[in-house]
């Protein structure tokens, strides 16, 4: 299938060539302005056609007519005259219901691409996004999410009008995935239709203040809950932003003559990760907790768990190493400890449920054996 994008090099348009170039059934050729004579040709060999170029900030207010009403019905017409039905997605705005210049010139866009359906039959949809986030958005452009995360980032201010104005956003990869699966005839045939889920709501002091707890959890430590929604787009979108000297961050790294104890992730409400190494013949542990849970990963050496119950006195002891992945974990009321009973620097992986509180800790000194 040969695919034709115009507007590839804007922000939604590198995000789309880059999931269509990992498919080897798909073909990308793009329209470039700067060879405008090319288009009824690229029109006339292509089997699918999303359509993104537009004008959202000229200096000349009539360029967005030429840019994005002109060139839609020049699309439109070059397909017509193609005699092929090429199915054609384009991407509109919400801003296409305002009677401003931009909002009138989106509208009579769509209305060239929803005639062009209505008149000749080829399959038309017409996606009025939101406000569009993610990687690769130009900051001090028309994305507050992208203006917010960049300067952020790089310590720069950030400028907030109005801090409870609420807006809608969706995520540029839910975007492409809406936009592939109209080009493989997966997702619903609506000529008008924002499409896109999900919709995110937020206002703009609630956007901010995520992406300020992204930078600073570096220091604090505490993650943000970013395996999902709307906080899992943001987060993924905020380091799209940083600039590559920053890739990386320090942590404190506790050391004393049994070895070296480094924390590497808090979360709120799910506990801590951290990773300690063992000299030969060092024991680590010796105590219990009521509440506190914990998993043990040898990744490297060889270990030796042992276990007491603190009221009846039932032991049990077992042995680990780093060749065969086990998960040891700590029980409420035993009390616990782990010696590296073998001839090389053992390293172990600790995940803790809670966060450690040093002013309730849970902790109380216990040998396994007295």
């Amino acid at each position: 299938m040969k695919v034709l994008i115009t507007g590839m090099n804007g922000f939604i348009g590198k995000n789309l060539v880059s999931h269509l170039r990992e498919r080897s059934d798909v073909e990308v050729v793009g329209y470039d302005r700067s060879a405008p004579d090319q288009l009824e040709t690229l029109v006339a060999q292509a089997d699918f056609i999303f359509h993104l170029a537009g004008v959202n900030r000229p200096q000349d207010p009539d360029d967005f007519a030429r840019g994005n009403r002109a060139l839609t019905e020049r699309l439109c017409a070059a397909i017509a005259a193609s005699g092929r039905q090429t199915p054609l997605v384009y991407t509109s705005s919400t801003q296409a219901e305002l009677d401003n210049p931009y909002g009138l010139s989106k509208r009579n866009a769509e209305e060239a691409v929803l005639r062009l359906g209505h008149e000749h039959g080829a399959p038309v949809h017409v996606l009025r996004l939101p406000n569009v986030f993610g990687k690769w958005a130009q900051p001090n452009y028309n994305s507050m999410v992208a203006t917010f995360c960049y300067n952020i980032a790089h310590d720069l201010p950030i400028q907030i009008h109005d801090a409870q104005a609420e807006i809608k956003l969706v995520y540029i990869d839910d975007v492409v995935a809406h936009m592939i699966a109209l080009m493989d005839a997966s997702a619903p045939a609506e000529a008008l239709s924002a499409g896109v889920q999900p919709v995110y709501r937020a206002t703009v002091g609630q956007v901010a203040a995520q992406l300020r707890a992204f930078r600073d959890s570096r220091q604090s430590m505490i993650t943000e809950a970013v395996g999902c929604g709307l906080t899992r787009a943001l987060y993924s979108t905020y380091l799209s932003y940083l600039p590559p000297q920053a890739f990386t961050y320090g942590v404190a790294r506790h050391a004393d003559p049994r070895g070296v104890f480094v924390e590497m992730l808090k979360t709120r409400d799910a506990g801590q990760f951290s990773y300690f190494t063992a000299h030969p013949g060092i024991t680590r542990g010796g105590h219990y907790h009521h509440s506190k849970t914990e998993k043990f990963l040898v990744i490297k050496g060889q270990a030796k768990f042992r276990f007491r119950h603190i009221e009846s006195g039932q032991y049990h002891e077992l042995d680990t190493n780093g060749d065969t992945p086990v998960i040891v974990e700590t029980v409420p009321g035993w009390t616990h400890d782990i010696t590296n009973v073998g001839s090389e620097e053992m390293i172990v992986m600790l995940w803790a449920n809670e966060i450690f509180d040093r002013e309730h800790p849970d902790t109380y000194a216990l040998p396994v054996c007295p």
